[in-house]
């Protein structure tokens, strides 16, 4: 078999690109710290409360530190429930000092949801049985929509929940 000049031109040339682009791609990924999602920690999804993350009383903003804060969720048929106020009614808000380090801990019990804090890099897939977790700094002073991006059915659009992030 004969390769022309320009044959062996290009194909050097996208073989070459090609290794740069997966190099690029690689370095990028573990210089930024990139892991793919961890799915050690299970639960039983016929029974998220008995773990003590989900159970009532820990669901919502919990501070752990000194402005270090775990967010506790549970998302179930088109709602994320983040607690109960004082008056026992449920919480669509969670209010964090900006600069707190935030670690987001959440589960679902019936479908796949997702979970996305729009304007933030905060994004995962809530799965049945498994506890996903995403800790980020909340920098920036703003309100946040937590969004359900993975379609879970006809009431999906009603999904969602608020993150205000105050400058103290």
């Amino acid at each position: 078999m004969h390769l022309h000049r320009y044959e062996k031109i290009w194909i050097i040339f996208g073989t070459g690109a090609l290794l740069a682009f997966l190099i690029i791609l690689g370095i990028g990924a573990f210089y930024q710290g990139s892991q793919p999602p961890s799915c050690m920690v299970t639960i039983d999804p016929q029974n998220v409360q008995a773990h003590e993350a989900f159970k009532e009383e820990n669901l919502g903003l919990n501070q752990v530190g000194e402005n270090e804060y775990v967010v506790n969720i549970l998302a179930s048929a088109f709602n994320y429930d983040l607690g109960k106020d004082e008056n026992g009614a449920p919480v669509k808000t969670i209010r964090i000092p900006a600069g707190a380090k935030v670690t987001f801990q959440a589960t679902t019990s019936d479908v796949i949801h997702g979970f996305e804090l729009a304007g933030t890099n905060v994004n995962m897939m809530l799965e049945p049985g498994y506890i996903s977790e995403y800790e980020t700094t909340m920098d920036n002073p703003g309100t946040y929509t937590l969004i359900c991006n993975e379609y879970c059915g006809t009431g999906h659009h009603l999904m969602y929940a608020t993150v205000e992030v105050y400058e103290e």
